[in-house]
């Protein structure tokens, strides 16, 4: 399991992705909208960390292993690094009447993160385990799916006041239905 992304519903999407581009680095992925079923907006945003590598790493994680000479030329050491990748970055703003919107607003007209994802094995599995031990409920039923990806939320904790995602994904970034279909099952938890 590895922290795969951070989502933040905000005010204004694009003062928020300069933010991330100018401050850390990060590079826009994928840009989409989202309209629901009353007419109300959602822009989204998903930006990817400047470490990632155009080659898949295993589950976002990989190892350096290096020769160190010695003072002597006869002696070395192997050193072995592990390196992360830093989580993508999703970023949201909505028309005022809109699920993000309303989202937004009931924190002082600001936002800030809606969820933490996690990149599991299967979600199928984690949800089974997540209820059975009693550790949270799920915005729905079962997992959402595109091809290459399936999903799915807990609603907020009760014990860290967080929205958690479960994500099992291929190569492929962000699929918009399951995005709009994970948006509409928080909205009773405005």
């Amino acid at each position: 399991m590895r922290l795969d992304h951070i989502a933040y519903r905000t005010k204004d999407r694009k003062k928020t992705t300069q933010f991330f581009i100018d401050a850390f680095g990060y590079r826009v992925q994928q840009e989409f909208q989202i309209e629901f079923s009353d007419g109300s907006t959602a822009d989204c945003i998903a930006l990817e960390p400047p470490e990632k590598l155009d080659t898949k790493m295993n589950g976002g994680s990989w190892s350096v292993i290096c020769s160190v000479p010695f003072a002597s030329d006869k002696m070395s050491m192997l050193l072995e690094q592990e390196y992360h990748l830093a989580p993508e970055i999703f970023v949201s703003d909505g028309t005022p009447d809109s699920i993000v919107g309303k989202w937004v607003e009931a924190r002082n007209g600001v936002g800030g993160i809606h969820h933490l994802a996690y990149q599991v094995d299967s979600v199928s599995e984690t949800m089974q385990e997540w209820r059975g031990k009693g550790y949270a409920e799920f915005t729905t039923p079962d997992p959402l799916t595109c091809p290459g990806l399936t999903q799915v939320f807990t609603k907020p904790s009760e014990l860290t006041g967080v929205i958690y995602e479960f994500i099992e994904r291929g190569e492929h970034g962000f699929c918009k239905d399951n995005v709009k279909n994970l948006m509409e099952s928080t909205k009773d938890d405005q």
